[in-house]
């Protein structure tokens, strides 16, 4: 039996915790953001949790 692929685009966009969940960067961070309050951008930086909900979909796409 074939080896399965890792989901590259994935790949690049979620890192497994060390508990086994997934963090994720924000969206909405890279342009337009002369509108956007300083707070609002802080806060952007900051890594977040994929939702328990996605996880399922995103174990799939990296299997290793």
């Amino acid at each position: 039996m074939p080896k399965m692929k890792t989901n590259k685009s994935a790949a690049k966009r979620f890192r497994r915790t060390a508990s086994g969940k997934f963090k994720r960067s924000h969206a909405f961070a890279n342009h337009i953001l002369t509108k956007k309050s300083a707070e609002r951008k802080r806060k952007l930086r900051q890594s977040g949790l994929v939702h328990p909900s996605d996880e399922g979909r995103v174990k799939k796409m990296l299997p290793y």
